[in-house]
């Protein structure tokens, strides 16, 4: 629609669409960068509670090769007794 004299000229029209076009874009990025920095805590918080347990971590140091099968069955066996070791200074 087209106005003559002191009206909108086509000009304020186009001004008028690309402004409402930012305004969606502001928007929808807003709402992206709102889900994205909510999935990054979860994601962070996830990491904290599957935090690696010690025969877990012995057991991926054993499949790489860093110890043998017998220093593996004597640290997960260490690692399984209930009551704690307490060693002597000295």
């Amino acid at each position: 629609m087209m106005y003559y004299g002191n009206g909108m000229g086509g000009g304020g029209m186009f001004l008028m669409i690309v402004n409402s076009l930012l305004l969606w874009a502001l928007v929808i990025a807003g709402i992206v960068a709102l889900v994205r920095y909510t999935r990054r805590d979860a994601q962070r918080g996830d990491a904290v509670r599957q935090a690696p347990v010690p025969q877990r971590m012995l057991a991926e140091r054993y499949a790489r090769g860093d110890i043998d099968e017998e220093e593996y069955m004597r640290r997960l066996q260490v690692l399984d007794t209930t009551t704690p070791i307490h060693r002597s200074g000295g």
